[in-house]
């Protein structure tokens, strides 16, 4: 998979000869997210609780709590990738520290549970979080501009995945507006048989962990982008690791959803897969480490090296 070695030494870097990320990736993945957490808020404010899934507030103040837990899962595990970038562009290890420790209270047992996603009090601390790592995204566009896009090798890749993940994602995409893609004229004839069983509707509208594992890849496909440019230390062996595992962790909650939701809850199996959200002792996770192995070593071997060696040999000439 060889395609444009991507861009060398440019404007905006912060010392001479040394290379930084640009931030158009993490623009986009800010904005992707807005545009999602203003549907969540709205949808939760409109539509009555017993419609969506394990809440009980109705009207703004169930859509702010139910955004407020948005931005625990899955935003802040969105953050710490972004972070990893603007920390590698402003050398900021303090506020980079915190930001990464709040983002990671979403790890504590009860901080987000799929039983009661009303919000609580310690949904407040990975907010904040977001919030720390939204800033210093923002200081570090002021301060060296966005520095223009990543690296083009692999996007065919990128964008095969991409749309076929947001394919089988639409009725997930049109429950996260409040409407149930069976009754959209022209998909109607798709869709309908597939969510709706027994006169109930398969899919309930509002958030569902299967598009939130589909914004986890789309966020990584995205950030994978600036890899080459960052500077060749562990804090870009850190993110390679993490993308590589933020993209068989994203597919396998679509997989849990879809196939436990479409298959299980209708009767025709009773296998189920397991559990994605947490790491368990489990098949699937076994799968998914190595999945995620296999993707850093293609991305080390085949994206990483080949830009240093592109870079390398623009600094010799």
């Amino acid at each position: 998979m060889r395609g444009n070695a991507g861009s060398g030494p440019r404007d905006g870097q912060f010392s001479q000869g040394s290379r930084s990320p640009g931030l158009s990736e993490a623009l986009v993945v800010w904005g992707l997210y807005a545009v999602v957490g203003l549907c969540v808020l709205l949808t939760y404010s409109r539509v009555a609780p017993h419609e969506l899934y394990h809440v009980s507030h109705g009207g703004f103040a169930g859509g702010a709590g139910r955004l407020l837990v948005f931005l625990n899962f899955p935003t802040a595990l969105a953050a710490i990738a972004v972070l990893a970038l603007v920390t590698d562009r402003l050398g900021a290890r303090w506020p980079a520290l915190l930001a990464l420790v709040l983002c990671l209270v979403i790890l504590a047992p009860g901080v987000v549970d799929q039983d009661d996603l009303d919000a609580k009090w310690i949904n407040v601390l990975p907010a904040l979080g977001v919030a720390i790592v939204l800033a210093m995204t923002i200081l570090a566009v002021r301060a060296g501009g966005v520095g223009g896009a990543g690296s083009p090798t692999g996007d065919r890749v990128r964008i095969a995945v991409a749309a076929v993940l947001a394919f089988l994602a639409l009725p997930w995409i049109f429950a996260e507006v409040g409407l149930y893609i069976g009754d959209v004229p022209g998909l109607a004839s798709i869709f309908r048989s597939k969510q709706v069983f027994e006169g109930h509707a398969s899919v309930h509208l509002g958030e569902h962990h299967g598009l939130q594992g589909l914004l986890l890849v789309v966020t990584a496909l995205l950030l994978s982008r600036e890899l080459p440019r960052m500077s060749p230390t562990r804090l870009r062996t850190g993110l390679a690791a993490y993308l590589s595992l933020m993209i068989p962790y994203g597919i396998g909650n679509m997989a849990n959803d879809g196939w436990n939701e479409q298959i299980v809850e209708r009767g025709w199996a009773s296998w189920q897969i397991p559990d994605m959200l947490r790491p368990g002792p489990n098949w699937a996770w076994g799968v998914t480490i190595l999945v995620a192995a296999a993707i850093y070593f293609a991305l080390d071997r085949r994206v990483l090296r080949e830009e240093d060696r592109s870079i390398d040999h623009a600094k010799r000439r």
